[in-house]
This record gives C-alpha cells, sequence and structure tokens, in this order.
C-alpha cells in the first residue's frame, strides 16, 4: 500500500491531532475544598469571614481581615478508596499519600492617618492546591456486547487504506509516526487496529474505506487498569483594604499550572467462534502540563457585631494545554491452528500542538454570625456554569462539535457550604458540611459530591496549630474509552483527609 502523499493535511487544524473531550474540560473546571486545617474543618464556608489564608483563596477581601501579618503552611495525607463494578466484575482499591497543599503570608500595613477612612492595606502572597489527581484502581469483567476492536473499527471507518497502513518495507515505528504527522490521531489509531490484524479492510486497495472486526462474539473477558497522578495548583498575588469600620474590598491575581499523568492498560481475551484475534493488549499514557491565568475581586461587609456578609467573583481560567502520548499494542491471532503474535510498541513520543481551555466562572456569596468570643457559623453559596467551559478557538470545526456537546451535556452546578466554630479558651471545635451538585445533566453518570468535616484548633498566641479530617463521597462511571469500547465502570469514590496547619504572626 502506499500513503497518498498529500502535504496540505500536515496542516490541519490541531483538533484532528488529539483529540480533547468533555472529561478534559470536567477534569480542569473542577475545584476542592484544599488549603488550611481551620479551613478545611469547616468545609470552605469562609467567604464572608476571612482572616485565613485559604479564605482569601474564596473572597480576597478576606486578607484585610487580618489584624496583623499573618503566614501559614499545611501538611495532609490524603486517603483515596474506590469501590467498583464493571458488568460482573467487582473490585476495590485504596491509596494514600503525604502532600504540601498550602503555604502563604498576608502583609498588614495599618494607616497611620488617623483621619482617613482607608484604614489599612494589605498585600499577600500563596500557594493552594486546587485539585488531586492522585487516583488508581483495575477492575475486571465479561463484556457481552463491545469489543476494544470497536474502539479502532470507530477510528478507521471512512479512511482511505493508504492513509492507515505502513509503505513495503516500511518499519511500523516509522509509519506510526508518519501517518499521525499527514493525517492526525484518528488514522493513527485505525492505523494501529490494521497493522494488529484487528480489522479487516472490505477489498485490498488503497481507496477502500469500509472495514470489519476480527473480534466477533457476544463474550469479552476485559482487565482494565487505571492510574493517574498530578494536581492543578494556583499561585494568587493579593491586595486588599479595609474601608471605614466594616467594609473590606480586595483583588486576587492567579496564576494557574496543571501537572496531569495517566496510564490506562486493557488486557481482552476471548474464545468465541469465528474470531481471528483472541487476545488484545492496549496500553496509553498520557502527559500533560499547563498554565493559565484568573482574577478575583470580592467584598466583606459588617452588617452589625454579629452579622458579615460576603460575596466574590472567580473570572474564568484561561489555559494553554500541551500533551504528550504513548502507545502498546499487542494482539494474539489464531491462524492455521496456531497462536500467532503481532506487536506494535513504535517507541514513539507524540508531541502534539497546544490547545487552549477557558473554564467556567464562578459567584460565590457568604453570610456569617459571630457569637462574640464564643464561635461563629458561616454559609456559603456557589453558582458555577460548567456549560460555559470551552475549548479554543471555538471555530475550529472539531472544537465547534466538542463545545456544542459541552453544552448540551454540562449544566449550571452550586455548592453548598456550612461550618460552624465554639471556643472553649484556647481551644476551638470545629465542624462543616458541604454538597457539591453534579456538572452532567445526567447526574446518575456522575453523581454530586456530600462530605463533611471536623478538627480542633490550639491558640498559643502568636502560634496557633490546626488539625481537621475531612470526607467525601461520590458515585460516578468511568468509560474506558470516548469512542468504540466506551462501556463504564461504576466507581464510588471516598476520599478522607487529615490536614495539620502551623500558622503564626510575623
Amino acid at each position: 500500500m502506499k500513503k497518498l502523499n498529500l502535504l496540505f493535511i500536515a496542516v490541519l487544524s490541531m483538533s484532528s491531532i488529539m483529540a480533547q473531550d468533555i472529561s478534559d474540560a470536567v477534569r480542569y473546571s473542577h475545584d476542592e475544598v484544599q488549603g488550611t486545617a481551620r479551613f478545611r474543618s469547616m468545609s470552605g464556608a469562609f467567604g464572608a469571614l476571612g482572616g485565613d489564608m485559604s479564605a482569601v483563596s474564596i473572597n480576597p477581601a478576606g486578607s484585610s481581615v487580618f489584624t496583623t501579618s499573618h503566614a501559614s503552611i499545611s501538611i495532609s495525607n490524603l486517603g483515596t478508596k474506590n469501590e467498583l463494578n464493571y458488568f460482573n466484575g467487582a473490585s476495590s482499591s485504596s491509596d494514600s499519600k503525604f502532600d504540601l497543599n498550602q503555604t502563604g503570608a498576608v502583609f498588614v500595613f495599618n494607616n497611620t492617618n488617623s483621619n482617613s477612612p482607608w484604614k489599612k492595606f494589605s498585600l499577600g502572597v500563596a500557594y493552594d492546591k486546587i485539585s488531586n489527581f492522585e487516583n488508581s484502581w483495575n477492575v475486571r469483567g465479561i463484556n457481552p456486547t463491545n469489543s476494544i476492536g470497536e474502539y479502532f473499527l470507530s477510528y478507521a471507518q471512512g479512511v482511505r487504506l493508504d492513509q492507515m497502513s505502513a509503505l513495503d518495507n516500511e518499519s511500523l515505528s516509522t509509519a506510526y509516526s508518519e501517518i499521525n504527522r499527514l493525517y492526525g490521531f484518528a488514522n493513527q489509531q485505525a492505523f494501529l487496529g490494521y497493522e494488529s490484524y484487528i480489522l479487516e479492510p472490505g477489498m485490498d486497495a488503497d481507496d477502500n474505506t469500509t472495514y470489519t472486526s476480527n473480534i466477533v462474539g457476544n463474550s469479552f473477558d476485559q482487565g482494565y487498569v487505571y492510574a493517574a497522578s498530578g494536581y492543578n495548583g494556583k499561585f494568587s498575588f493579593n491586595a486588599s483594604t479595609q474601608y471605614g469600620e466594616n467594609f473590606y474590598i480586595g483583588l486576587n491575581l492567579n496564576s494557574h499550572f496543571i501537572n496531569y499523568d495517566k496510564f490506562t492498560d486493557l488486557h481482552e481475551t476471548n474464545n468465541n467462534s469465528g474470531s481471528f484475534v483472541r487476545d488484545v493488549r492496549f496500553q496509553n499514557a498520557l502527559s500533560t502540563i499547563g498554565n493559565g491565568f484568573s482574577f478575583q475581586v470580592g467584598a466583606i461587609a459588617k452588617i452589625n457585631e454579629e452579622f458579615r456578609a460576603g460575596l466574590s467573583y472567580n473570572s474564568p481560567t484561561w489555559y494553554t494545554i500541551s500533551e504528550e502520548t504513548t502507545q502498546y499494542l499487542g494482539t494474539i491471532r489464531n491462524e492455521g491452528g496456531s497462536n500467532i503474535s503481532q506487536i506494535i510498541d513504535p517507541y514513539v513520543v507524540n508531541v502534539y500542538p497546544d490547545y487552549k481551555l477557558q473554564t467556567p466562572g464562578k459567584v460565590t456569596g457568604s453570610l456569617a454570625y459571630i457569637f462574640g468570643d464564643q464561635g461563629l457559623i458561616s454559609f456559603d453559596y456557589s453558582l458555577k456554569n460548567y456549560a460555559n467551559t470551552k475549548f479554543k478557538p471555538t471555530s475550529d470545526p472539531y472544537f465547534s462539535v466538542q463545545n456544542g456537546i459541552i453544552n448540551n451535556t454540562l449544566k449550571n452546578a452550586s455548592t453548598y457550604r456550612i461550618g460552624g466554630e465554639y471556643r472553649i479558651k484556647q481551644v476551638s471545635l470545629r465542624g462543616g458540611y458541604r454538597l457539591e451538585e453534579s456538572p452532567y445533566e445526567n447526574n446518575s453518570f456522575y453523581g454530586d459530591l456530600n462530605g463533611y468535616s471536623v478538627g480542633l484548633g490550639f491558640n498559643f498566641g502568636n502560634v496557633k496549630l490546626d488539625l481537621a479530617y475531612d470526607h467525601a463521597q461520590r458515585d460516578y462511571n468511568q468509560q474506558l474509552y470516548a469512542v468504540g469500547l466506551t462501556d463504564a465502570a461504576h466507581i464510588n469514590s471516598k476520599n478522607s483527609n487529615f490536614t495539620l496547619t502551623l500558622g503564626f504572626s510575623l
């Protein structure tokens, strides 16, 4: 076979090269309750309170609530437990990891002009982890309908055979790389299916565009391994001020960064009559880095000695994201009564052009009631419209389709957080609850998140030590692949965090 030497294909839009989809959009749009132990022990209900380094990440006006300059550092232990089901198979997994998830400082400058209504100014810098991508599990089950062959078949149908096959005397590694460069990601996946004997062309001709799968039947034993690591974090530069005795306003400028790695391994076997290919192992590795920018504005008002109200706006985050992938495919086919192996291990790193992603903005309204020196209760409500997530440029045909899917699949999602604190001399007792609605219209596919938290605080004057435990649970479905083999593993995910924070006056 000869690949058509159509050089103009090499300058096709980047979206034809790597298939970003709704799962990427949701992953990078999420933010979690991270931060200081005090913040986490009250489930992040801090928008009207301030006076905490992580509260500044919710409402930038919170830094001018500090009476003196302050710094803090937090470490946590994240424990993840998954209960999984895939067709008739069930499994479980658990993991834990220590991490630095927050550090920062605020410097408070009191105005020496007693006649000015501007009482003080504050400047701050902070690091906060927004999301943690650490997760690993494996599951096995008997799929009665779909084989991994459907994945390759979905990409191959309609593609010319000479645009998805190796030249005479061309190595599979070279062909794998060149087909991606000339024709894009879809043709490259079709190439894997054809050269591994999974796909059968309708006719042995360059212009053939129809294919069938050499894997048939109604019983496929599938084992799937998923391993992800990385995080989404931000550095914030804060400025705020106190006007009069009862009003605070602030601004955050945020620099975001993404570090995400994912590895998947599917092993499928079958003994179906008429199935030419009996064993398939398909591995994919993805490495993602990204950076972005956002801003926040916020205000806190003391309505009276007891009541406080807060309002903040988080802009969209504008990301630029880079991705690299590697793949491995091995098959065993039965030919003339003998088992013959075919390995495609290109040792090629696919480096894709950068793409842009705009995540949705968020509005947060907050109320708090202060019981003098005894304690407080606080409530936050946030609204984020995930349907506003966009791949860019929006004029790109593929991105236009994906943005349409996002608009029809995702929705406005509310988050409710309530927290309380009760002080007994130098000791503070804390607790909280949060509910995060699913960003999907179909919440049976990706459910709501429910979580609770408890904590203790010890005040030693200029030094404070805080401890927190928070727990959250969500049910969701993890599709194995975006096309073809789209069956999903059902996952009940439980995350537990222990956090320790050391805070001190400067």
